[in-house]
């Protein structure tokens, strides 16, 4: 099976996730998903299969070559986005892509626009896979998914490429934050990996925030208004005074690159009770820890005015994985080189959220993050273009061939 025989094939499959269940996978579809990955690994000759009750998929490529290799792990999830629909996905190519907008959908009027997502442009004359705009496409990640089987499967068909032994797993609920949660690397057993699961062909990504959630609940005093004077506490109001005591222009909206933010994610309150919630974010450890303190110290002042008026629970939630990257900057080098010869540009970006390898790293396993080629991804305007999705297998391929050169 090619590529893009596989990746069509794939995403067909509903595996969206979903924060309420509690449970691991968070949906049926992620298991349904791991199974028939299961299965077309065996076929394929693949060693040591194994896929555990939380739809945790592992298996092995073996070493061709007496050399000492090390063990080099690929890892790409298999859940999408519970943002945007994904059952039924109808997607189609778009062949030699002219440079003008694209009707996904006639009927409903929908169509990409190049004035809004300039980025497609990049990619004229080359074949895209698009949606039919009421569904997201799931290139992030099953784009992942398919590079890494593909590449696999092109080792074992050349067997003159030599490789070190190789590692592959598929895991669930990255989409929700709980991709690394259960990923067992002790059984994964490399000595570092890659997810392929960046955007933009050539992104290399090994920094990411260090990111906390924060939840602040505002107790009032509730008396009727006609003989409230000086004895209501209005708890939507004190939750809107401390929202606008934070940095206005360090929210999402006025921040890129490596600069952090506050970012007020959910409100909801009565007189009685109000709460707030926030995400936290910071490239630099110590800016990081500052923006915390920053927040006990609002809670503190308005707590001296009105003794009792906030409770509050912040929890860190993942770290920038540069700290654990930086001791191991050759396989950085190393991803560099195996996209060069893919005739890839390497774009070194930091990653303005999280990822599973920022956990995977602080798990002991470092885990930079390679392009999959996927864009607008978690909506109906989601597309990946061809070209871009075979030179992350060409990637992959490179990566491990070029570490039993370098051996």
């Amino acid at each position: 099976m090619d590529l893009i025989s596989r990746f069509l094939g794939y995403v067909k499959v509903n595996t969206q996730s979903c924060e309420t269940t509690e449970v691991t996978p968070s949906t049926s579809g992620q298991m349904t998903f791991a199974r028939q990955l299961k299965d077309e690994l065996t076929q394929l000759g693949l060693q040591d299969i194994y896929l555990d009750e939380h739809a945790y998929l592992y298996a092995t490529l073996p070493a061709n070559t007496d050399k000492m290799v090390p063990v080099i792990g690929f890892i790409s999830h298999m859940d999408t986005s519970p943002d945007m629909c994904g059952e039924g996905v109808n997607p189609r190519i778009v062949q030699k892509y002219d440079g003008k907008d694209i009707v996904l959908n006639k009927e409903k009027n929908i169509v990409l626009k190049t004035e809004i997502y300039p980025e497609i442009l990049n990619h004229k004359g080359e074949d895209i896979i698009v949606t039919d705009g009421t569904t997201l496409l799931g290139a992030d990640d099953k784009a992942g998914i398919a590079e890494i089987i593909t590449a696999v499967e092109y080792l074992m068909a050349h067997p003159e490429i030599k490789h070190g032994k190789i590692r592959i797993a598929f895991n669930p609920d990255e989409e929700i934050g709980l991709g690394a949660h259960k990923f067992d690397v002790e059984r994964f057993g490399c000595d570092f990996g890659y997810t392929m699961d960046g955007g933009e062909v050539g992104e290399l990504e090994y920094e990411n925030f260090n990111a906390a959630s924060a939840k602040f609940v505002f107790h009032g005093v509730n008396v009727h208004p006609g003989s409230a004077k000086h004895k209501m506490i209005n708890a939507n109001r004190q939750a809107l005074t401390f929202a606008q005591m934070l940095p206005r222009w360090e929210t999402p909206e006025h921040t890129e690159g490596y600069e952090g933010f506050y970012h007020l994610i959910a409100m909801n309150g009565t007189v009685e009770e109000a709460t707030l919630q926030y995400i936290v974010r910071d490239h630099d450890r110590d800016r990081f820890e500052s923006r915390k303190e920053e927040l006990e110290h609002l809670v503190r002042l308005m707590n001296e005015r009105n003794p009792g008026l906030i409770t509050y629970e912040i929890k860190d939630q993942y770290y920038n994985m540069l700290e654990k990257i930086k001791p191991c900057m050759q396989i950085i080098d190393l991803a560099k080189q195996a996209m060069l010869e893919a005739g890839v540009t390497p774009k070194v970006q930091p990653i303005r959220g999280g990822t599973d390898g920022a956990q995977l790293s602080f798990k002991g396993l470092p885990c930079p993050n390679i392009f999959a080629g996927g864009m607008n991804m978690h909506g109906r305007y989601e597309y990946v273009p061809i070209p871009s999705m075979e030179k992350a297998m060409k990637t992959i391929v490179n990566i491990c061939r070029l570490a039993a050169e370098q051996a």
